[in-house]
């Protein structure tokens, strides 16, 4: 997954414990836990560095970390997709308040500039400790909306921030609770720009302000005690949309710009990190025991209510709990799973990771069991697969849909034989009968498996001897056609051209689950020749996979066996767990038992499994650094959360250790999945070595999937039930 928007960040993080007795107390205190994030600050900034994610089915997302002072390019409070769910604009980056008190009649008349003024935000600015200085947040909660309260002298005022379901819009409501009401000033800043850039001062901006049905300062029924509500529409970046504010009370026109804001995140990247953010001016309004809110749209405001849109928010993302009758962790992950469905869109999809991924095949595919199938959303699931359909070209699954809506991208091998898993997986949940599975994707299974045995793009293409190969090696080489596909100065870091262990794992399988679905639909020819392709490719794989000297499998082969350029890949990486979960038929048992206790002792850590054994000399033990120092690590040792799934459904079938693996997989999801970046997340990636710092994306699919997968549909519940 390489690529300019997918430089990973690894912020400092507290070690966790993997001994026993710590997850089993971890695991106690969590079964009297709410399954939604909760964080005492007290006014220590220390603690509100801890990122959030907040999403509106449709693509669109708000994400800070909890004291709201960003640290990525990517933060914002609103962050539209204009092309949903593509196209991610950072349009509101902040909403500053302040609150001061408001003179009482009869007392003495002093000037306004002496009056206290509380100012509620945080930003990282050049030379300046943001350590310094009072800091009045007390708590956050997300249950399920965004809230702050923060603790002022006379009062407490709670902030919560939710975002309209299928748009891109955003409520903020301001609750006073004290005895007077206070002076509420509300100051948006504004980004207008890609997800990906970011905003310096310049004068092509548009300076234009429209006021419209309100009560600006100085005109009749402006009165502060009984605030008007108004609109205010501005187009500071005429190539975008208009951003729209709908405001109680009076606004003051006050265009500048804030200048040299610091996002620390994306200077430990080894990326540019200043910003500039243009404000139109700044809202005031009296607050008191109603409400106040703040209505934020890209392009035209919605039409209802305020109160409305939040209690609508709130309901579809509370849906998502599977109740208090499922573990904890399963109901954390299943609330986790909803901010990477994008079903509202009209073209739904599934965004691989937060804050930079965008809509990938193969991400969606191995996410979509998880994401979909173990909260029976099968409708949901049907959507998703015929937008992959539809985007499929010579037989392949595109292995990215560009953020800024360029034409797909069909650089990967994998993609398309990770459709064949969930379409056996999907058929299993409604039936191989079902009008769907008989006919948009039986023929595109049928394609795919007639493209590879001709060949297709980028040297994809059956061998004689039944492996699936891809890409080439040498002059004019084609690399980074599966999911290692890192890239540094233009070369592979990770080169697996030739015939890669999971790959043909995979095709196997597939051609299997290709035979069960056209016979089913009456295509004995079909059947017969994806049987044979299954067979052919098990037993190519038994002459030619399994490496003696290492007990474990070649990560990859030439395509011929012998003669010039024929070679056998005997690094240990996780590749193998994954062909022996996805098709334990091309393994003998003992086999399947030798390689998963090798991984046991060499890949699997407590934040997921490592990319290559600690004893290869290319390991690199800590994801960190610049953009080439990340991605020569990424598929080198780094350990991805999401291979856990595949480990977990093999050694509950073959691990040597017997009994003892359940409570060991019970532990290892655990720490996994309390290895974050944001609240409720998992993240994309975490160093191999401990402490096994996360980084990466805060927010990955597959590895909330995966994880959520196991815990729901693989694991017997701790209480000694079966799994779901």
């Amino acid at each position: 997954m390489s690529s300019d928007g997918s430089r990973r960040y690894a912020p400092p993080h507290e070690a966790f414990s993997s001994a026993p007795a710590a997850s089993r107390a971890h695991g106690a205190a969590l079964e009297h836990a709410s399954p939604w994030p909760h964080v005492e600050v007290r006014g220590q900034l220390s603690i509100a560095r801890k990122e959030w994610l907040h999403t509106n089915g449709a693509g669109a997302y708000a994400s800070s970390t909890i004291a709201g002072m960003h640290t990525r390019r990517y933060h914002g409070l609103l962050v539209a997709a204009l092309d949903p769910p593509r196209r991610r604009h950072v349009m509101l980056s902040h909403v500053d308040a302040s609150v001061r008190p408001i003179r009482q009649q009869g007392a003495p008349t002093e000037r306004r500039a002496a009056w206290p003024r509380w100012d509620l935000a945080k930003h990282q600015f050049p030379g300046i400790d943001p350590e310094n200085g009072s800091f009045y947040l007390e708590r956050f909660d997300q249950d399920p909306l965004p809230r702050w309260a923060y603790a002022l002298p006379g009062g407490e005022l709670e902030v919560t921030l939710g975002l309209v379901r299928g748009e891109n819009a955003a409520v903020l409501r301001y609750a006073w609770s004290g005895a007077d009401p206070v002076m509420l000033t509300l100051r948006p800043l504004l980004a207008a720009r890609h997800m990906h850039q970011l905003l310096r001062e310049n004068g092509g901006i548009s300076q234009k302000v429209e006021l419209r049905a309100g009560a600006a300062r100085g005109e009749a029924g402006a009165g502060r005690h009984s605030p008007s509500i108004g609109e205010v529409r501005v187009q500071p970046n005429r190539a975008l949309p208009r951003i729209c504010f709908r405001y109680q009370g009076t606004f003051v026109g006050s265009q500048d710009w804030w200048r040299r804001f610091e996002y620390l995140g994306e200077q430990d990247r080894g990326l540019d990190f200043l910003e500039d953010l243009w404000t139109p001016g700044h809202f005031e309004t009296v607050i008191g025991p109603e409400p106040v809110h703040l209505l934020v749209a890209v392009g035209a405001l919605p039409e209802d209510e305020p109160e409305n849109l939040l209690a609508a928010a709130s309901a579809a993302i509370r849906a998502e709990d599977p109740g208090p009758r499922r573990p904890l962790l399963e109901r954390r992950l299943c609330i986790a799973a909803e901010a990477f469905r994008a079903d509202a869109a009209a073209r739904p999809g599934v965004i691989a990771g937060y804050p930079w991924f965008e809509v990938w095949g193969r991400d969606a595919l191995i996410s979509l069991p998880g994401l979909y199938l173990v909260p029976r959303k099968t409708e949901g699931a049907i959507r998703v697969l015929r937008a992959i359909i539809d985007s499929m070209q010579d037989g392949l699954v595109p292995n990215r849909l560009p953020d800024a809506g360029e034409p797909p991208d069909f650089h990967a091998a994998d993609a398309t034989l990770w459709l064949f898993e969930a379409a056996r997986l999907l058929a299993d949940a409604i039936g191989d009968a079902h009008p769907f599975v008989t006919g948009e994707l039986l023929a595109a299974l049928r394609d795919a498996f007639e493209a590879a045995l001709r060949g297709t793009r980028n040297g994809i293409h059956v061998t004689a001897d039944g492996l699936f190969a891809a890409g080439r090696r040498g002059e004019g080489a084609i690399d980074g056609l599966t999911w290692m596909d890192a890239r540094v100065a233009g070369r592979a870091v990770t080169p697996r051209a030739g015939c890669p262990v999971e790959l043909t794992a995979l095709w196997a399988k597939g051609s299997e689950t290709l035979a069960r679905l056209a016979r089913a639909a009456g295509d004995d020819r079909l059947a017969e020749r994806a049987e044979a392709a299954a067979s052919a490719a098990r037993r190519g794989f038994a002459a030619r996979f399994w490496c003696e000297e290492t007990s474990y499998p070649y990560d990859v082969i030439s395509e011929d066996a012998e003669g010039e350029g024929a070679f056998r890949d005997a690094s240990i990486r996780p590749n193998a767990v994954i062909a022996v979960a996805v098709d334990p038929a091309c393994f003998t048992p003992e086999q399947a038992s030798a390689l998963l206790e090798r991984a046991r002792l060499e890949l699997v850590t407590p934040a997921g499994v490592r990319t290559l054994s600690p004893a290869d000399p290319a390991y690199a033990p800590r994801y960190q650094g610049g953009p080439e120092a990340r991605d020569a690590a990424y598929h080198q040792g780094t350990v991805w959360p999401f291979l856990l799934g595949f480990y977990a459904r093999a050694a509950r079938h073959f691990s040597t250790l017997g009994e003892h693996v359940i409570p060991l997989l019970h532990r290892l999801v655990t720490s996994a999945a309390a290895n974050e970046i944001a609240l409720g997340q998992v993240p994309e990636v975490a160093s191999g070595e401990a402490p096994h710092h996360p980084g990466g994306s805060f927010a990955q699919a597959f590895s909330v999937a995966e994880l959520l997968r196991v815990i729901a549909w693989d694991l017997p519940a701790q209480d000694g039930g079966a799994p779901r």
